[in-house]
């Protein structure tokens, strides 16, 4: 795992300095008086702003998105962003930016991170952790791969091995789905008993956030549309899905755009935006 960040709320003393400055600002350019009629005070702001909202998180390949509600009190400066490897934390801090979202590349596939944010203020006053605390577990992903059909000439590319991104004969044992045309049909085939395929109609891949608990029939195909979705989950017990891009029947080939989790039995799909 990445990220040798060792600072946690690295500004919390800030508070502290901006009042030891204004007492200084008082010593060197006012001459107090305490029975001056007029004396000079200085009021330093030691309220936090309120915790941001919102906050959400889309999964991608090699990274994660965050996006939360901006904050609208007069005196923000910006956001910092914390992560930990365990829900219940510590949160360490990460980054700091000044616009709602933050993209995070510093992750590894497969790896789960828990996420919080803070705002703060242009005097330093830090708030508490974001009441949402999100996680994700980024993967793998790929457009454009071009499958050719197990019962043409090119059968040697009608495979594909999730595992290491790469496209096999319909025959190998280390295909997890292949593509094939019976009597005029468009077919994706799980190459393994225990692969089960499932069609979630006309989706977007952004759209399958999560493989579904339920609706595993044990079907060793499904018929391809052209705009339609699907769920594989391996005979490893990892969950992929894929959406068909073009198909045509008479070249014998379909494109696909993918996503495969390869974190076992994590059912985290969501494709980046």
């Amino acid at each position: 795992m990445f990220r040798p960040h060792p600072q946690v709320h690295p500004f919390l003393a800030w508070p502290l300095a901006a009042s030891a400055l204004a007492l200084s600002v008082l010593g060197a350019g006012c001459d107090l008086d305490m029975d001056d009629d007029d004396p000079v005070i200085v009021i330093v702001d030691e309220t936090a702003p309120m915790a941001p909202t919102g906050l959400t998180s889309v999964t991608g390949d090699g990274q994660v998105q965050l996006v939360w509600n901006a904050s609208y009190e007069p005196d923000v400066a910006g956001y910092r962003i914390y992560w930990s490897p365990a829900p219940a934390g510590p949160y360490t801090y990460m980054a700091t930016t000044y616009v709602p979202r933050y993209n995070d590349r510093d992750v590894e596939n497969g790896v789960t991170y828990f996420y919080a944010v803070t705002v703060f203020d242009d005097t330093g006053n830090e708030s508490e952790l974001s009441p949402e605390i999100v996680h994700d577990t980024p993967r793998p992903q790929g457009e454009n791969l071009v499958l050719y059909s197990a019962s043409g000439a090119s059968w040697e590319l009608s495979g594909y091995d999730f595992d290491h991104y790469v496209r096999r004969p319909w025959s190998s044992p280390e295909s997890d789905i292949y593509f094939t045309i019976t009597s005029g049909r468009a077919s994706m085939v799980a190459s393994d008993p225990d692969t089960d395929l499932q069609d979630a109609g006309f989706h977007e891949l952004a759209d399958l956030d999560w493989a579904p608990p339920g609706g595993w029939t044990g079907e060793d195909r499904v018929t391809l549309i052209i705009g339609h979705s699907y769920y594989v989950w391996t005979r490893d017990d990892h969950y992929a899905k894929f959406r068909v891009t073009a198909l045509d029947l008479a070249l014998g080939r379909v494109v696909v755009d993918w996503a495969y989790q390869i974190d076992p039995s994590n059912p985290e799909l969501r494709a980046g935006r």
